[in-house]
């Protein structure tokens, strides 16, 4: 029996698994099950516990710990924003780390506070922006902005976030020959009421996620710097939560905060792996 937490973000659901002592690799290794088949089957949401992604928490000599993540569909991810929020409150409840760590992910040292439910979390500085990107589609050329808050993501501003059609143009935008080979997140965002409303097609779940975290992030600098939006930028998500994006105005600080919420704790059945 495998032993698991869920914990989600703002509707992004994730499954954390202490890796510290190898005994997810060692149990793979031994049933020589490939570690993306693995995560597929227990992120599945009819036939396994069902998330968005599936984290490692690992050692690490330099910091309080390192991470694996993955996506749902077995691929990996350098960085997720909400998950990034997620493991950190799972490790400091779990005695893994302090209420302010440091962890090693694929894009760099990520720094983190945990308040109660509370995350705020210091991402990498944002790169290759181009706050000024045509890409044809088969129907019309589409503008937005183009930058790097960890992975990829591609803004587009619209005038009425709740007729678009994410799943459809969000696809073929992700896997537009602009972003290959690694492809792109795709954003929609509109502001009202105050807010920032975003809607996103993950790259790695391959359809709409109820929040994402890095393209909340992406969404509010491409909001300040096309259209002059102050520090903090409240994000309202899909699923109907609020994240709030700080930053400096050359963007050497970035920080992403909202709530997290601890789901449930388990033990996956090694039958479900065949």
């Amino acid at each position: 029996m495998l032993e698991f937490s869920k914990l989600e973000g703002t509707g992004n659901d994730f499954i954390i698994i202490d890796n510290r002592e190898n005994w997810i690799s060692n149990f793979l290794s031994e049933k020589n099950i490939p570690i993306e088949v693995f995560v597929k089957t227990v992120c599945n949401r009819k036939k396994g516990v069902g998330a968005d992604g599936l984290i490692l928490i690992e050692n690490s000599e330099t910091v309080n710990f390192r991470w694996q993540f993955f996506n749902s569909d077995g691929s990996t991810a350098t960085m997720c924003g909400n998950g990034a929020r997620c493991a950190a409150r799972y490790a400091y409840e779990k005695g893994i780390a302090p209420e302010k760590m440091q962890f090693e992910t694929g894009a760099g040292i990520i720094k983190a506070t945990v308040s109660c439910k509370t995350v705020k979390v210091l991402l990498t500085r944002p790169y290759d922006i181009n706050l000024h990107l045509k890409v044809p589609t088969e129907s019309k050329e589409i503008a937005g902005a183009f930058l790097n808050t960890g992975v990829p993501h591609f803004v587009i501003f619209v005038d009425n976030i709740e007729n678009v059609d994410v799943n459809s143009i969000g696809k073929e935008i992700r896997y537009h020959k602009l972003f290959q080979p690694e492809g792109t997140n795709v954003n929609f965002a509109e502001y009202k009421n105050g807010k920032l409303y975003v809607r996103t097609y993950e790259r790695g779940v391959e359809g709409e996620t109820l929040a994402c975290g890095t393209g909340s992030v992406a969404s509010a600098i491409a909001f300040s710097k096309l259209f002059g939006a102050t520090s903090p930028v409240k994000v309202l998500t899909r699923s109907g939560e609020e994240l709030t994006v700080y930053f400096d105005e050359n963007l050497k600080e970035v920080y992403l905060e909202g709530n997290t919420s601890w789901i449930c704790d388990g033990t996956i059945k090694e039958e479900i792996l065949g």
